[in-house]
């Protein structure tokens, strides 16, 4: 491949991201999307809020993917040159999470590139629903560019995972150079490898078991996703959505790698860094960092995405995402100039 994207956020020697995701339905249409993030070194994450309107660029070279922005959004970065995490104003979720299985198409001019790196900001751009982005999707406008880990002879290699108000569920890889889109509103969990077929099969064996009788507990992906599986189905279905957003965090937190914890001969395991939780319905994104004592929030209807006199916003997290918010944090962002998605020239 001769398509290069350096990307930062993989430059750091065995560092890998082994992140959990998950989506809880509750009574009156209450839905919820939850992740963890983990990550062996520091992700330079901040929050960030994008207004409508926004010129983009899949920073894939001459022939790079054009786009204006149709919604707003409020996202998480990677080392501010990624959007890793985060949701629009129409509620649609999008997390992007590690698969060594991935392996993507080779770069040639017959379709625009698309840089890794703005792969979930495409979606959270562009589209209101998950309906909408797969019938989208399925056509293949692009290509996903992407190539060795800096320094390492892997590949940066993630997949997608996407969510709505609906309760509509999406995940989206590329198996052997080929697009794979797995669409369901019963695909409500994620991890890493293996891949989400394999991982629907895993399922299926721990439902026979029950998981009153036994959950798998180790950190590894598949035990991670036999446990997210059954904790999101077991939780009651709260009338008060407060009382949802605390269960769902409650199991974010089950599936978390505690801080500190690293496996060196499976690099894929690495602590949990951070965790959001997204309400789909009441627009609220909810941020959890492991090195501080508080979850706080952003409110998306109390910002404004107006293509008109909306403008981008930076919250800063500070080193590890240690610097303390409390509540809703809406005041709390700063104006400031848009990172650059990190591509090839």
């Amino acid at each position: 491949m001769t398509s290069t994207v350096a990307f930062a956020m993989f430059a750091a020697p065995l560092t890998s991201q082994a992140c959990t995701r998950l989506v809880y339905e509750g009574n009156n249409n209450e839905m919820i999307t939850a992740r963890s993030m983990d990550w062996k070194v520091d992700s330079g994450t901040n929050l960030w809020v994008f207004p409508r309107g926004m010129q983009r660029s899949g920073e894939a070279g001459e022939n790079s993917l054009k786009w204006t922005s149709k919604y707003g959004s409020v996202i998480a970065s990677g080392y501010d040159i990624s959007t890793t995490d985060g949701m629009n104003e129409k509620g649609l979720v999008a997390n992007v999470l590690w698969l060594v299985e991935s392996e993507y198409p080779t770069l040639d001019k017959t379709k625009p590139g698309l840089t890794i790196a703005a792969w979930a900001q495409y979606v959270l751009d562009s589209f209101a629903t998950v309906e909408e982005a797969v019938k989208e999707l399925e056509k293949e406008p692009f290509t996903i560019v992407t190539d060795n880990v800096p320094g390492e002879e892997r590949l940066a290699t993630l997949h997608l995972s996407i969510s709505d108000a609906k309760g509509d569920s999406a995940i989206v890889e590329y198996i052997d150079g080929k697009q794979v889109i797995h669409h369901s509103r019963n695909y409500n969990v994620m991890t890493n490898s293996p891949t989400f077929e394999k991982q629907l099969a895993l399922d299926s064996y721990w439902q026979q078991i029950g998981g009153t009788v036994m959950l798998p507990g180790t950190n590894r992906a598949a035990d991670r996703f036999a446990r997210a599986s059954f904790y999101v189905d077991a939780l009651p279905k709260h009338e008060n959505p407060d009382m949802a957003v605390a269960s769902v965090f409650s199991v974010i937190r089950n599936v978390s790698v505690p801080y500190g914890i690293t496996t060196p001969d499976q690099p894929n395991i690495s602590s949990t860094r951070w965790r959001t939780v997204a309400d789909h319905n009441r627009l609220l994104y909810f941020f959890e960092s492991a090195l501080t004592p508080n979850t706080f929030w952003v409110d998306l209807k109390g910002l404004d995405f107006s293509k008109e006199s909306g403008k981008v916003q930076k919250l800063d997290l500070g080193a590890n995402q240690s610097n303390i918010f409390a509540g809703k944090v809406n005041a709390n962002f700063k104006d400031s100039e848009p990172f650059k998605f990190l591509g090839i020239e």
